[in-house]
């Protein structure tokens, strides 16, 4: 219950106490008043003694239909009523009962209760009066009628209030758990694209050196050692970009400063091996500086497709062309490798060469998505491949 609903039960349960009290009160004092030497008196006021004691007690017992609940408003209801029969003018008393009634019981309950209590309090005003009264005939039930049916509303409508807003944070606690999902696979899928594109990239050409010095350990040890120290520069870069990729910090060659074009200078540097050459072209001026997360994006695209390039393509040589346009920047990708059918393994999120292997494409194309970019592939079985990705810009 939210603090307001509190705070307005709380306040009308102190006014109906409070009228209790006032006309128990009030009936005690007329009839004291009108037949203090009567032969009831002394039962007319022990009942009410044991009434008020009953109505302090009540509070204690909770609002709930406990079966003490239900024998204290009993032992109430049947003081009273004992209390009308030799006093009517303790008849006035029904209406903060009618309140306890309701309270206590659900309303198929209630209402007989109330038709009950109201029922007395007729009997006891016509025998009162002496005759038929119409007021005292139709007053009592009209005032029953009327707060019970406020009453009855009044819970119906806090029910109702008390649904919405328990399917209100349901439904609150509902998107905050699909958020953390759905924020868990966003970080997954970075971290997938990272690892292939760093680590994956490292360990790979690790690999390959190491197997090159175990082959020429023996017949060519100073060529062998090179390779191994290649491949310890290879891990230590490796590392770096581990810890900076789980930081989401910018990759380590943009960091070293010189910006995008400096960094795929060094990216073409470490692929370019006696098998393959790596070449970087240009076409424009990129704008100074690039938005981080394009540069980012696109040293990331360079780095998956020369991977893709030297695992799966066979080719001799790649160039990383770089145009910078008013409206875009695009990074191009091309190779003379054994090239693949893009129809056979687009679906499949192959790498630039054939082969439906990795995350190569789907890691690009995930990029490129976040940053309202877009990829195009040309390739042929024998006759290389072309990748093109391209991201919109600001206007200048």
């Amino acid at each position: 219950m939210a603090a307001p609903e509190r705070d307005d039960t709380r306040a009308l349960t102190v006014v109906m106490h409070t009228a209790f009290f006032v006309l128990l009160s009030a009936s005690v004092a007329r009839y004291l008043a009108r037949h203090a030497e009567g032969p009831h008196t002394p039962w007319v006021i022990a009942l009410s003694v044991l009434l008020a004691v009953l109505y302090v007690l009540g509070p204690a017992l909770g609002t709930r239909p406990t079966p003490r609940r239900l024998g204290w408003l009993g032992l109430v209801v049947a003081a009273w009523a004992l209390l009308v029969v030799l006093a009517p003018s303790f008849a006035w008393c029904a209406v903060p009962l009618f309140y306890t009634g309701l309270r206590t019981l659900p309303p198929r309950a209630a209402i007989p209760l109330v038709a009950l209590l109201t029922a007395l309090a007729v009997a006891a005003q016509l025998s009162l009066a002496g005759w038929a009264d119409p007021n005292v005939l139709l007053a009592p039930p009209a005032v029953a009628a009327v707060a019970t049916t406020v009453f009855v509303v009044m819970q119906r409508q806090a029910a109702r209030r008390d649904a919405l807003i328990a399917d209100l944070v349901r439904t609150r606690r509902e998107l905050a758990a699909t958020e953390r999902r759905e924020g868990t696979l966003a970080e997954r899928e970075r971290l997938a694209r990272e690892i292939h594109d760093t680590l994956a990239q490292g360990l790979s050409s690790q690999r390959m050196l190491l197997q090159a010095a175990d082959r020429l350990w023996d017949s060519a040890p100073g060529t062998a050692r090179d390779h191994v120290r290649t491949a310890a520069a290879s891990a230590e870069r490796s590392l770096a970009e581990a810890r900076r990729f789980v930081h989401d910090l910018t990759p380590a060659d943009l960091a070293e400063g010189g910006g995008l074009l400096r960094a795929l200078n060094a990216v073409a540097e470490r692929e370019t091996t006696p098998d393959l050459t790596v070449r970087v072209h240009t076409e424009g001026s990129p704008p100074a500086p690039l938005p981080a997360p394009v540069e980012s994006a696109l040293l990331r695209i360079a780095q998956g497709a020369l991977a893709n390039v030297r695992e799966h393509a066979a080719a001799t040589t790649a160039t990383l062309t770089l145009t910078c346009l008013d409206d875009q920047i695009v990074l191009d990708v091309t190779d003379d490798g054994r090239g693949f059918d893009p129809r056979t393994t687009a679906a499949a999120g192959s790498g630039t060469a054939a082969g439906e292997r990795g995350h190569g494409l789907p890691a690009i194309r995930a990029r490129l998505r976040q940053l309202g970019g877009t990829l195009t592939i040309e390739s042929a079985p024998g006759e290389g491949t072309a990748l093109s990705a391209a991201i919109p810009l600001e206007p200048r």
